[in-house]
């Protein structure tokens, strides 16, 4: 297929509710929508670098240029029969994985689509719903916490997952376990401590945690293999982890039991296939994380999710839990029996853009053809 026309869409949605993390606050979520045209099909995905260097260096400023001024150049005009097409002309940019997930994984939905089968098929998942669970922000106070964690586990979710900071991590957590001694909890750090907190993290060994992730620094493997050796409960691998390289690291050295992939920050599906495998080899258990994602890029983790190793519920929760209005068609309900989210089963990602919404929410918009290269 010849890549003809590439275009980019940067939008901005103000999120349900506040999410407050270690990195701060964000009520508006901005994205980089990429649309690939071949052959009377589009192939979506979608950049989901924040507005801000925290979560990652990526920004949506640094996203749009990457794809304008060296990846988007790089392919317009080209044929690709494989997603391998494309990230070997890529192999001239050294880091921005945001980016080049972004225009990597709109080429698997455009692939898919001219197979006409969905992209879980590609990716050999095996499962057609995903178990998911939902991610809590840092509350403002203690009951408020527990208002929000008793809200998701009435609306079916059985899989709670906390955000700590140093004074906002044992005690909400016990709290929290008090009320819902069965349910399965976890506690997300985004590298807010260091292995000076580890006596912190001994103690939440009796509390019964599904995994506590990304501790410490987010460059760090070698003392996240320390803090590991001293905890019980299973250390997981979230920002570190930017390429099967650092994968392979992680695994030699015992710094994890469970890896979260985020496809955006390996730098696509292929390389999320890749580590997934190494991972099942190793026996390192996985699951998909989120990026606050529309449904363009919360519908292409649905899909990676179907792979056998990711055996631990997902980051993926219902389209409304973050946006009054989604871009994309059909939103995601959670079924409430079983915590799951039901996985598309049309071509490509299965879900369809809607062009008035995107135009809605545009801040702008650039499109490219080879005479542009």
């Amino acid at each position: 297929m010849k890549i003809e026309r590439i275009e980019m869409h940067h939008i901005t949605q103000n999120l349900v509710h506040p999410f407050r993390t270690s990195f701060g606050t964000q009520v508006a979520r901005p994205a980089i929508l990429v649309a690939v045209h071949s052959e009377g099909l589009t192939g979506w995905a979608e950049c989901v670098a924040h507005s801000a260097p925290s979560y990652s260096y990526e920004t949506v400023e640094t996203g749009w240029h990457i794809l304008r001024d060296f990846l988007i150049p790089a392919v317009i005009g080209q044929n690709v029969s494989t997603p391998a097409d494309v990230t070997a002309r890529f192999a001239g940019v050294r880091g921005h994985p945001m980016a080049k997930a972004a225009l990597e994984n709109a080429v698997w939905d455009l692939l898919a689509k001219a197979q006409g089968v969905p992209l879980r098929q590609m990716l050999g998942g095996v499962r057609d719903r995903v178990e998911v669970g939902v991610s809590i922000g840092i509350q403002p106070t203690l009951q408020g916490l527990l208002d929000r964690v008793n809200k998701f586990v009435d609306l079916g979710y059985r899989r709670i997952k906390m955000k700590i900071e140093p004074g906002w991590e044992l005690e909400p957590l016990t709290e929290v376990r008090k009320q819902h001694p069965t349910i399965k909890l976890m506690a997300d750090a985004n590298s807010a401590f260091t292995l000076a907190h580890a006596q912190i993290f001994r103690q939440m060994d009796d509390l019964n945690l599904l995994m506590i992730e990304q501790p410490l620094h987010y460059d760090d493997i070698a003392d996240h293999a320390k803090l590991q050796a001293q905890v019980n409960t299973p250390i997981c691998l979230d920002e570190s982890i930017h390429s099967p390289l650092h994968a392979r690291w992680a695994i030699e050295i015992n710094a994890c039991k469970v890896i979260n992939m985020k496809v955006a920050r390996v730098g696509g599906l292929s390389n999320a296939v890749e580590i997934h495998n190494m991972a099942a080899d190793a026996g390192i258990k996985m699951w998909c994380g989120g990026m606050l994602e529309t449904g363009v890029g919360r519908a292409t983790n649905l899909h990676l999710a179907t792979m056998p190793n990711f055996v631990l519920p997902a980051d993926i929760s219902a389209s409304d839990r973050y946006y009054a209005e989604d871009v994309a068609e059909p939103t995601f309900a959670l079924n409430t029996e079983d915590s799951t989210i039901t996985v598309p089963t049309g071509p490509g990602i299965g879900v369809e853009v809607q062009m008035d919404r995107v135009e809605k929410y545009r801040v702008r918009h650039q499109a490219f053809t080879p005479a542009d290269a």
